[in-house]
């Protein structure tokens, strides 16, 4: 059971200039803007904000240092990046320009030393390492990397367990077969990882109603939301304090 409060993060998937949201990471359409978005639900509450350049591995580029440069000036909760971290000289650049953590998915999985180089150089706390479950079989995931567009080969939960053990400091785990569909999250799928890995996890993919977030609490550290606040389904607070009502143990 997680005695820590639950963080409730807002996951900002950018393109280009735009938030972004789509149904199991296709479809991508316009949403918001990244500034507006991000000012709004920090001043609801939110406990962190994630950053995702939905596009930055595809075109070998990183779009977001813009975002967070005026972020870090207004928005006083941790920011975190992802997406085209390809090394420790991107990684120095994005917490250099107010980031508080990166997220690394295609670049772990090429080269899974690149998780022991940058805990170890920069600080496991500052190094999430991002994977996008599919589910191929009964009981099998795999990892997918490019926004979930190329297959690893990996098995999602020891690809966490090693990423555990190469130094990361937490993961964020995506369920692309929930992600955008709003009918739960993969209780399963976290069932498992709890199972696994002792560092904080951070689960995304599905949450249409305020029961799903209940539903993954004992087995979770952090919820990472997108379609139900970016369509103002549900405001912060209103999901904090029904969470509260409820006996979870969140963040004021």
């Amino acid at each position: 059971m997680i005695s820590n409060p639950v963080r409730v993060i807002a996951r900002l998937d950018i393109k280009s200039n735009s938030v972004v949201k789509g149904i199991n990471l296709e479809g991508l359409r316009k949403v918001g803007d990244p500034k507006e978005l991000a000012k709004k639900y920090y001043k609801e509450g939110i406990d962190e904000i994630i950053y995702m350049d939905v596009v930055a591995s595809l075109y070998e580029r990183n779009t977001i240092e813009k975002f967070i440069k005026v972020a870090a000036k207004e928005i006083f909760v941790p920011l975190t990046v992802g997406g085209g971290i390809r090394n420790l000289e991107d990684i120095r650049k994005v917490l250099n320009n107010g980031a508080d953590k990166v997220a690394i998915n295609t670049a772990a999985i090429k080269n899974e030393n690149f998780i022991k180089e940058a805990s170890q150089e920069i600080g496991s706390q500052s190094i999430i390492v991002s994977i996008e479950a599919k589910k191929v079989e009964k009981n099998n995931w795999e990892a997918y990397y490019d926004n979930g567009r190329e297959r690893s080969g990996l098995n999602v939960l020891d690809w966490a367990k090693k990423a555990q053990d190469l130094g990361a400091g937490e993961v964020l785990i995506t369920s692309v077969d929930n992600e955008g569909l709003k009918k739960g999250m993969d209780l399963e799928l976290l069932k498992r990882l709890r199972d696994i890995v002792s560092i904080p996890i951070i689960f995304s993919g599905g949450v249409g109603q305020v029961e799903h977030i209940i539903d993954v609490v004992p087995n979770t550290d952090a919820v990472a939301l997108a379609s139900v606040l970016h369509y103002n389904e549900y405001s912060i607070k209103f999901l904090k304090d029904i969470l509260y009502k409820k006996g979870i143990n969140v963040r004021s």
